[in-house]
């Protein structure tokens, strides 16, 4: 036997163990939804279950989600605010608000505002300084 024998054998380099893949390699941190956005998608499917029947109550949500009624009402006050902050609010990206801190807690004020045009208002002044806090992050 005088023929030469090669092998070969590719390297990839080691991911990152704070950064987890998961299925089909996507990584978790640039596809999560924030949380916010799941927050007021509940809200409206919440909304929806007891417009069908398929609930009576909001104390019925709480019941069978295993939370507070309290904790109902403060989701479900999402629902308060302008139709085109609660659309912007869903199609968040995951870079603007993680770094800015954007919660449920922090919208309830704004929530509880009955006037849109003030909503209006106060939610384009919390954007312009979301937006300053990523500048100077270096996140855009």
């Amino acid at each position: 036997m005088s023929g030469a024998i090669t092998l070969s054998r590719s390297f990839r380099p080691k991911r990152d163990a704070r950064a987890p893949k998961g299925k089909n390699g996507v990584d978790h941190e640039s596809s999560r939804v924030p949380r916010i956005s799941r927050l007021m998608a509940l809200a409206i499917y919440f909304d929806q279950l007891i417009r069908e029947g398929v609930v009576a109550d909001q104390a019925d949500l709480a019941r069978l989600g295993y939370i507070s009624r309290a904790r109902v009402t403060q989701i479900m006050n999402l629902l308060n605010l302008a139709p085109d902050i609660q659309e912007e609010i869903l199609f968040l990206q995951t870079e603007c608000h993680c770094r800015t801190g954007l919660s449920e807690r922090l919208l309830r004020p704004t929530a509880s505002t009955s006037d849109w045009n003030s909503q209006r208002q106060i939610w384009c002044s919390g954007k312009q300084r979301r937006h300053t806090l990523l500048n100077r992050s270096g996140r855009h």
